[in-house]
């Protein structure tokens, strides 16, 4: 007797489905590394909108769990299996268009970040949202959680550069959402409801992409400071005076980790650096004074315009952070936001809760827009310690809330912070919240226990 899924696989193309163990084991859990995701019971590579609604068809008449994953670099658990469910992956569909006179493009899910940069840069134009992952995270996982990156201070997330979509729903229907019209208020704006949803209540299948003309040679601004209140403080100073096209913050911890992996000469003794850029063309408007005046009023201990290569390599120093921490242990990701004047408050509260739990916590943050993130390093075989880490996150983003901040700006609520989504929003608007859920996705197949429900709850 054939099974569902054996089913599945005569709907599909050959090679289309995978259920060997060996097979789907690299589909079990996304970058936040959940080990206790257990297996799929099968993955759907889709190449085509049509694919993913014959695997949303199937999996909506044998009542079966569906996770939508993109590449697989989310950090907060929203991709990780389910019990029983099917992983569909849109990580084939890789296509593009681009209107060059109009300056959109049509990119499916599976197109990379930097793939979409490159194409579009060919022809003078440009794609701002850029997380520090631009080069191996997707289009479609941007969307589902609203991605950020290091321009967003001034050019915004990834949700100001949406113009349409295309979305399959949990009943195989799908549906296109706004299109290439710049203005356009017909019906409820329902494309905003689906980016930033982390897979729960559709799969995108089609993205419609505003783009820029091309932007000006930025320049970099480099300031090392030997406290971490002196550099919240010429943050706040730069912010409330400017807003640069790049505002990045990396303390002890982070700096000495990229050292110890890069050995790019970064100054080990220092307690904070920040890396500020300008793309300002206006002659009567002189950011890069205006951030030097901000670094050396609050103390730097050196602040200088850097030359292009080098400039370069200060960026590329915050962009590998995160894979520079991860070769000191399993790390913890975090991405709490709080407002300006709260930056430095957090920065102590996160350097007291590290002391008190007795585990490293680097701290990098967009610091022009407040989205910050500390990250916990820990040994993952170790009960003791791994206790400890989680306490430590927990109280990170209670820490957040308490200062009037967010517990996620760009990595979503996913798995890990779903507990604490409700002390953010409150039990009204997470009822509402799920309400909406429910009569889209009546029988909660799609990504169920991202943000919504627990799979498992935080230690």
């Amino acid at each position: 007797m054939s099974s569902p899924v054996d089913e599945l696989r005569s709907l599909l193309p050959d090679g289309a489905v995978l259920t060997e163990p060996a097979d789907v084991e690299g589909y079990r859990r996304d970058r936040a590394d959940d080990r206790s995701a257990p297996a799929p019971l099968a993955v759907v590579r889709a190449e085509s909108t049509e694919h993913v609604q014959i695997a949303l068809r199937w999996a909506t008449r044998h009542r079966v769990p569906v996770v939508p994953r993109g590449a697989g670099t989310g950090l907060s658990g929203g991709a990780s299996a389910v019990d029983g469910g099917i992983v569909v992956t849109t990580e084939r569909m890789r296509g593009i268009s681009i209107d060059a006179p109009t300056r959109m493009a049509v990119v499916q899910p599976g197109l990379l970040n930097a793939e979409v940069k490159a194409a579009v840069a060919e022809l003078g134009l440009w794609y701002p949202p850029d997380p520090a992952s631009f080069e191996i995270c997707s289009i479609g996982g941007n969307v589902a959680t609203n991605a950020g990156g290091l321009c967003c201070v001034k050019y915004g997330v990834t949700a100001d550069y949406v113009l349409g979509l295309e979305v399959v729903l949990a009943d195989g229907r799908a549906i296109r959402l706004g299109g290439p019209r710049l203005k356009d208020v017909a019906g409820l704006s329902l494309s905003k409801l689906f980016i930033g949803s982390e897979g729960t209540l559709g799969i995108i299948t089609e993205v419609t992409l505003r783009l820029l003309p091309a932007p000006p040679p930025a320049k970099t601004v480099v300031g090392w400071f030997d406290s971490t209140a002196a550099a919240a403080a010429a943050i706040m100073q730069v912010v409330s005076a400017i807003r640069p096209s790049m505002l990045e913050y990396m303390d002890r911890t982070s700096i000495n980790a990229v050292e110890d992996s890069l050995h790019l000469g970064l100054d080990r003794k220092a307690a904070a650096l920040l890396v500020a850029r300008s793309d300002s063309l206006d002659p009567s408007d002189d950011e890069i004074r205006t951030i030097l005046e901000a670094f050396v009023d609050n103390g730097a201990t050196s602040a200088f315009e850097a030359p292009e290569a080098t400039g370069e390599r200060y960026v590329h120093a915050r962009r590998v952070v995160i894979p520079a921490m991860e070769e000191k242990g399993h790390l913890l990701l975090e991405d709490v936001g709080v407002g300006a004047r709260q930056f430095a408050d957090l920065i102590a509260g996160v350097e007291r809760i590290s002391a008190a739990r007795g585990v490293p916590i680097a701290f990098i943050a967009h610091a022009g827009d407040g989205n910050t993130h500390p990250l916990i390093a820990f040994d993952p075989d170790d009960p003791e310690e791994s206790a400890r880490a989680y306490l430590a996150y927990g109280e990170i983003m209670d820490l957040a809330l308490e200062l009037g901040g967010t517990i996620t700006g760009e990595h979503g609520v996913g798995r890990l912070k779903r507990p604490w989504l409700v002390k953010q929003i409150g039990e009204d608007a997470l009822d509402l919240s799920w309400r909406i859920k429910q009569a889209i996705d009546p029988d909660n197949i799609l990504n169920p226990g991202s943000i919504f429900a627990p799979i498992k709850e935080t230690p």
